[in-house]
């Protein structure tokens, strides 16, 4: 059979790329090399899949810090409010969570990977899993087809590549379309981790002193040498055996490898601060008040209701305060450190956990080399990026599934449009 679209993977991109240049009047055939399609998207969002985030497309790019404005043009096409609009017309009811997250009312992501399988198939997509591609084929600079690992060619005047990158490697995203974007002329620009967690060797983290410790609603930022804030965020997060984890590390995450890469430092500070509501010197007249009132107490019983517990003999060490002194004899100049350490928890962190980690690569193939209106290929005539092989990256959320289904869908309705036009 000829096919005038071939996709290459079955993730939320290629997905929806299959979906939309299917609804556009082409033939396509969907490779996967996996048995299973979606299978990263069944265990987004801890199962649940966070489809999308219902904010207005400004902020929607602001939390896409990864070429985010590559997407005015693609949100032009399809945003994603078309992208919810898509999902409920496929019956899958949507439900707003905080922050604008976008998740199905079923709580199950399996409902939204069935739902996308089910509309593939329906506009009469060929599908086929277990065929790993071994290359893109390219004659006279445009696409032909493609080559299999069992070398069979598959002929087709446009390739969408939506393999993914690096990131999740357990779920089958290696890496495979770097390769053949290269050989069709294309930069990848250097990848890295996004959205993992952070790792440290200072001794509290390695003597797993605060290990399990969550702290809700703190702010987290992230310093350079100088001691200079180059990014914060706030909500929630926890320390383990290695690091840094929960949504704010995460978020945090690719300012930290860039910093390491820009000064060539071996650490980077990051700081905590414990009560982000709280201006430093009222809130430090407020625990004065509380010691003078209180001045028989132990200063860490004053304390314990105030901090997370198990920080409070952690501050008062680096605040060089005895852990069994008595309110009446704190000094001012320590309650002055105690307050500085809790506005400011100073962390070193030496880098994340690997690529193969994350939630999410960073870099990928250079936006300049796309036209963002089709996300077609400016090197190579038929050829289709989407989803997270291109150097674009958000926070968790739902931006990263909202960028890699809204590219999808313009690839797959670009690709059927010239196809069926030729």
């Amino acid at each position: 059979m000829n096919y005038d679209v071939i996709v290459i993977g079955g993730g939320p991109a290629g997905l929806m790329a299959s979906a939309a240049a299917g609804m556009h009047g082409a033939r396509v055939l969907l490779l996967d090399k996996g048995e299973k399609l979606g299978k990263k998207l069944a265990i987004s969002g801890g199962g649940r899949c966070n489809v999308t985030n219902i904010k207005e497309i400004d902020e929607l790019i602001q939390n896409i810090p990864g070429n985010g404005r590559f997407l005015y043009s693609v949100f032009s096409v399809f945003n994603n409010r078309d992208l919810m609009h898509f999902f409920e017309d496929l019956g899958v009811a949507l439900k707003e969570e905080d922050n604008g997250r976008m998740f199905p009312v079923t709580d199950s992501a399996k409902t939204v990977v069935q739902a996308l399988v089910k509309k593939v198939k329906m506009v009469g997509t060929t599908i086929r899993v277990n065929t790993p591609v071994k290359r893109v084929l390219y004659e006279n600079g445009r696409v032909v087809g493609v080559e299999t690992q069992d070398k069979e060619r598959i002929y087709a005047p446009s390739v969408i590549v939506a393999t993914g990158g690096k990131a999740a490697s357990h779920t089958g995203s290696s890496g495979d379309g770097y390769a053949w974007a290269e050989a069709a002329g294309h930069t990848i620009t250097e990848l890295f981790p996004t959205e993992v967690p952070l790792t440290s060797s200072e001794a509290l983290i390695k003597q797993r002193t605060l290990q399990g410790l969550s702290l809700r609603d703190v702010a987290l930022s992230v310093l350079n040498p100088k001691g200079k804030k180059i990014i914060e965020h706030r909500g929630d997060m926890l320390f383990t055996h290695f690091g840094l984890s929960g949504p704010i590390a995460l978020r945090c995450s690719q300012f930290v490898v860039k910093q390491l890469k820009k000064t060539g430092a071996r650490t980077i500070p990051v700081a905590i601060d414990l009560f982000p509501d709280q201006k430093a010197e009222p809130w430090e007249e407020k625990l004065w008040a509380k010691m003078k009132a209180n001045p028989k107490k132990a200063v860490r019983n004053i304390l314990k209701p105030l901090i997370p517990e198990r920080m409070v003999p952690v501050l008062m060490n680096r605040a060089q305060i005895d852990e069994d002194l008595n309110a009446a004899n704190l000094s001012r100049e320590q309650l002055h450190r105690l307050c500085q350490e809790a506005k400011q928890f100073i962390i070193e962190v030496n880098g994340t956990l690997p690529l193969e980690k994350a939630f999410v690569t960073g870099g990928g193939v250079h936006v300049k080399e796309i036209d963002p209106k089709t996300m077609q290929s400016k090197r190579m005539t038929g050829l289709y990026f989407c989803g997270e092989i291109l150097d674009i990256h958000g926070y968790t959320g739902g931006y990263n599934i909202t960028a890699a289904s809204c590219t999808g869908y313009v690839a797959g309705k670009s690709a059927a449009e010239q196809a069926v036009r030729n």
